[in-house]
């Protein structure tokens, strides 16, 4: 087992120069001379109020120095990685806040062993010294159903006692009242995890292994073993094992919920999780909460509590009544508690309308020279030769990009000719493009979906109110011209735009007068062919071939073929005598 890549200066420095970065970056921290301390800048502030002074090991970031603020904790004492912090920088925090003017300290620790004997310690020497210390012991794990004698672990549930005692300190209440209210928080809450992955402190390998099908409920926030290994679960039915575990009254660490509740649910990323996989959480939970009858008065979702780069999740629920609830929604200067908006979490919220599309201008049809029957011989043309070009064009873009160039161009064939079956198509030739414009925007997918949308759209407006010839060159030069502006691309870069950009110089000598439109046409289809062909020779310049090496790219670009073929389509049905295929 190899040791995990981390990007850290020193493996034996970690923990002081990610304490240092966090202080450097926040105005209202300062680090404590000669300790792994961090206190908040404004000291003076908390004379004559209640201290909170929390800590742990080091690998839990945002915790511990992330709630640090007015109205969460005054300091915190960070050990090494994973390991409590000493007796002597837990004291020198103790004797930090005391001198300046606290009305009594309340240390929050975490139920480990490491933490509670040299937290308490401390808590002994600060004691004999004449200062009024108070030690909370949170524990809120759920894991085990039958908890040992070291009691339940302290986890993530940890941060929400910290927003209750901070929001009462800040208040002004006694240290009688503060400790009094921070327990019994703490009875009422639950923290269950679920990891897909181990983690490790920088230097060491991993202190166990998942197998890739596996995943693991209850762990601890340092990799301690959970209760049960199981197959790897969809997100929901993960959700539904974690809230199910937590609840089960048969197990002694169980939070009590019953329908009609109210409860702060926190979603925790555990380190490694995306972002993406934390939102499907997130609303696992709350669709299996609220189909039990449960209340989620308030939800937060991020990294408030991590193990490294854990892959995996927790979920905390805390009971709340109206006056909890108003403590954790007071107002804190904590970078790591999230500015959420005052709300209940439910996923049977209403959605907003959808927007009603404004109706198209009527077009003239008089002039164009263009009638239903011959625009719906063009759409087959165009449809059939991109059905059967699908095979090549995939082939084609296999070497420069994901190989699915022929699928979406044939994704747009069978939309057109759906969207042909439900209506006629317009015959005039700026409601044309832009109808077809919103068909390949709506099926074709992909990026070539959008730059034909940009260009058909941007096409269709010089066509509104005209009939002559030239019209289809100015439409052609407006076309390329949005898919430059917008697509990043320009001739020569191996691009559809090469052969679009060919065949636009042809069609010009529509401005002629007398010029015959379908020998322009034609000369249009030979030049975005003969483009085509050359862009075997190019460097891509634009587009997903230009990240690959100019030496594989020994095949005409594939999107180029097809805008070519579309344009000979389109030649050879306006050819095509109607009546016949």
């Amino acid at each position: 087992m190899e040791i995990p890549k981390k990007l850290v200066t020193t493996v034996s420095g970690c923990a002081d120069d990610s304490l240092a970065g966090v202080v450097a970056c926040n105005p209202g921290l300062r680090l404590l001379q000669g300790h792994r301390v961090v206190l908040r800048d404004d000291l003076q502030a908390i004379r004559g109020r209640v201290a909170l002074l929390s800590g742990g090991g080091s690998g839990h970031e945002p915790a511990h120095a992330g709630y640090v603020g007015k109205g969460m904790l005054t300091g915190v004492v960070a050990g090494t990685m994973f390991a409590s912090p000493s007796v002597g920088s837990v004291l020198a925090a103790i004797r930090a806040v005391a001198q300046a003017g606290a009305a009594g300290i309340l240390l929050i620790v975490k139920n480990y062993t490491g933490d509670r004997l040299n937290f308490g310690m401390a808590l002994e020497q600060a004691r004999a010294e004449g200062t009024d210390v108070r030690m909370v012991v949170v524990g809120d794990d759920c894991a085990f159903t039958k908890p040992g004698k070291a009691g339940r672990r302290g986890i993530c549930g940890t941060i929400l006692i910290h927003k209750v005692a901070g929001a009462l300190a800040e208040e002004g209440a006694s240290l009688d009242e503060v400790e009094k209210k921070a327990m019994a928080a703490a009875k009422v809450m639950g923290t269950l995890g679920l990891s897909l992955s181990p983690c490790s402190i920088p230097g060491s390998k991993p202190s166990f292994q998942l197998a890739e099908d596996e995943m693991e409920l209850g762990l601890g926030i340092h990799g301690e073993a959970g209760v049960r290994r199981m197959k790897m679960l969809p997100a929901d039915k993960a959700v539904e094992t974690m809230l199910t575990h937590m609840t089960d009254p048969s197990s002694a660490s169980h939070l009590s919920l019953k329908p009609g509740s109210s409860v702060v649910l926190i979603v925790n990323n555990l380190g490694g999780l995306s972002c993406l996989e934390l939102g499907i959480v997130a609303g696992a939970a709350v669709r299996y909460l609220e189909n039990q009858g449960i209340r989620i008065v308030r939800a937060m979702v991020g990294s408030f509590m991590t193990a490294m780069e854990m892959a995996g999740v927790s979920l905390t629920l805390m009971l709340v009544d109206e006056e909890l609830l108003r403590l954790i929604d007071a107002k804190t200067t904590a970078m790591a508690w999230p500015n959420i908006l005052v709300g209940p979490a439910t996923t049977r919220k209403e959605e907003v309308p959808a927007p009603i599309e404004p109706p198209r201008k009527a077009e003239d049809e008089t002039g164009t020279g263009l009638t239903t029957a011959r625009v719906e011989r063009v759409l087959q043309r165009v449809c059939s030769t991109l059905l059967d070009m699908k095979e090549k064009l995939n082939e084609l873009d296999r070497g420069a990009g994901d190989g699915d160039c022929g699928h979406t161009h044939a994704q747009a064939a069978q939309a057109i000719q759906e969207w042909m079956r439900s209506r006629p198509p317009p015959a005039a030739p700026g409601l044309l493009l832009s109808s077809l414009a919103d068909v390949v925007l709506a099926q074709m997918g992909g990026s070539s979906g959008v730059l034909y949308g940009l260009f058909l759209t941007a096409a269709s407006q010089r066509l509104r109110g005209r009939s002559d010839s030239g019209a289809w060159a100015d439409a052609m030069d407006a076309g390329i011209e949005a898919m430059q502006r917008y697509g990043g691309a320009a001739p020569g870069d191996r691009t559809m735009l090469d052969s679009l950009f060919a065949a636009g110089q042809a069609l010009h000598s529509l401005r002629n007068p007398g010029a015959d439109p379908l020998q322009v046409l034609a000369a249009a289809v030979q030049g975005a062919e003969a483009a085509a062909e050359a862009t075997r020779h190019m460097e891509a310049g634009a587009g997903r071939a230009s990240y690959v090496h100019s030496s594989r790219l020994d095949q005409p670009d594939a999107g180029a073929v097809a805008v070519a073929a579309v344009l000979g389509a389109v030649l050879q049905g306006m050819r095509d005598p109607l009546g016949t295929q």
